[in-house]
């Protein structure tokens, strides 16, 4: 706490930094970062990773002392520039908001999006899985920063960094399941034909039909949905094709990266061990727990055992903690497995199924080297950048040229690595 921080009624999670700020009964969980005159009025939950911009008002219009209302936030949110939204609202994980005042609630279920109030057309916008198609530097970026910034001498708490994890992939599934049914809809209403008959399972099948097929069919098609703002207008989905096939590589990638990590850990490993040892159903619930990710049924033992007395003590506690985190390793790779037959639509993964994942994880990981580079390369080509150097060699010796970027070098490096270690992998 810095330059004025007025911090009251909350818990600051560990490696975070706010400065000339007022938060006032809140629950922030590991790597927040709030600087620059925002505030906390209303009770919020903000489940680390986040960043608040200058001027950030949450849960601007109290109107008693009472914390009884809320905001709760995902991993990595991210409010812009002098944003103000209302209580009570939710937000799924890398939730990103362009500067505006958001007059209303809202309940944003697709993570790694861009959400934006447009006044102008009285609208709601949500890119979903934007990060992904237009911002990779910072999504590559964030697991290695926040690793490198836990400058924790005891590391106690076990947090989870990863952009991919659990929690973040099955609001992804969640997410598609969304983009599959109002595609159908909207779809079908704008072909005059009705879809009142038809069960979810069917319209999920169009839906999916449709976000795989040509993307030259839903060009005219403007899809929308409701329930996700407390108001009477629509809420505009932009680019739900690219968006919806952006979650499908971030699904495939997330699945085929674990799992060749799980390769690499088995001397003898085969695609049929692989099989038989992560076989079971997809655990479908995570729970952030301060930044340690646990299933569902795992927080609801926790919680039967408090209460029976069968845990008595925060020492018990914290030795369940631990024996959970000494098995995520392994639920992670079996979530992976899972996750990965779901997106092949597939009950087993034979050798030529995992092949062709294998090589489409290659793929994946080039594009990102390749996005990393174009990201970051929009900020040098920007001729506003440009105009306050003298020279373009000015302006490489103040902030270095693109290529030397210790990040983009670094991403390169990693491409080059898991090239080598999945390609070995593939018969």
């Amino acid at each position: 706490l810095k330059y004025g921080a007025r911090l009251i009624n909350s818990f600051l999670g560990d490696n975070s930094t706010v400065s000339c700020c007022e938060i006032l009964n809140n629950l922030i969980f590991p790597a927040h970062e709030q600087h620059h005159n925002n505030s906390f009025l209303i009770a919020s939950v903000v489940m680390g990773q986040s960043n608040m911009a200058a001027g950030a008002t949450i849960g601007s219009n109290h109107n008693s002392r009472a914390n009884d209302n809320e905001v709760q936030a995902g991993r990595g949110f991210w409010p812009g520039l002098c944003t103000s939204i209302k209580h009570s609202s939710r937000f799924a994980s890398f939730a990103l908001l362009a500067k505006g005042n958001y007059p209303y609630e809202l309940d944003i279920p697709f993570p790694f999006a861009l959400i934006n109030t447009n006044d102008s057309e009285n609208q709601l916008e949500i890119m979903p899985a934007y990060w992904w198609m237009y911002n990779m530097y910072a999504l590559a970026r964030n697991t290695g920063k926040y690793q490198s910034r836990d400058k924790r001498v005891f590391k106690k708490q076990h947090i989870e960094f990863d952009s991919l994890a659990p929690d973040t992939i099955e609001e992804i599934f969640s997410a598609m399941r969304l983009l599959e049914i109002s595609t159908a809809k909207i779809f079908l209403e704008h072909s005059g034909l009705s879809f009142d008959k038809m069960s979810d399972n069917d319209l999920y099948a169009e839906g999916k039909k449709l976000l795989t097929g040509k993307p030259e069919v839903l060009k005219d098609i403007k899809v929308y949905l409701n329930g996700l703002e407390k108001s009477g207008r629509k809420v505009i989905i932009f680019k739900p094709f690219e968006s919806y096939n952006a979650y499908s590589e971030m699904v495939k990638y997330y699945s085929v990266k674990n799992l060749v990590k799980y390769a690499s850990e088995h001397k003898n490993f085969s695609v049929s061990e692989m099989n038989s040892e992560l076989t079971g159903d997809r655990i479908s619930i995570w729970v952030n727990m301060g930044g340690q990710l646990m299933p569902e049924h795992e927080v609801d033992r926790l919680r039967a055992d408090v209460n029976s007395g069968e845990i008595k003590s925060w020492d018990e506690i914290h030795i369940r903690y631990d024996e959970l985190w000494s098995a995520y390793d392994f639920e992670k790779h079996k979530h992976s497995f899972a996750s990965l037959k779901e997106i092949c639509n597939s009950n087993e993964i034979d050798e030529k199924t995992w092949n062709t994942a294998l090589n489409e994880s290659i793929n994946i990981q080039q594009k990102i080297r390749d996005r990393v580079y174009s990201s970051r390369k929009k900020d040098y080509d920007n001729p506003f950048r440009k105009a306050t150097f003298r020279n373009e060699e000015e302006m490489n010796a103040a902030i270095g040229k693109i290529d030397d970027n210790e990040f983009i070098v670094q991403v390169r490096k990693e491409t080059e690595e898991y090239r080598n270690k999945a390609s070995k992998l593939m018969k």
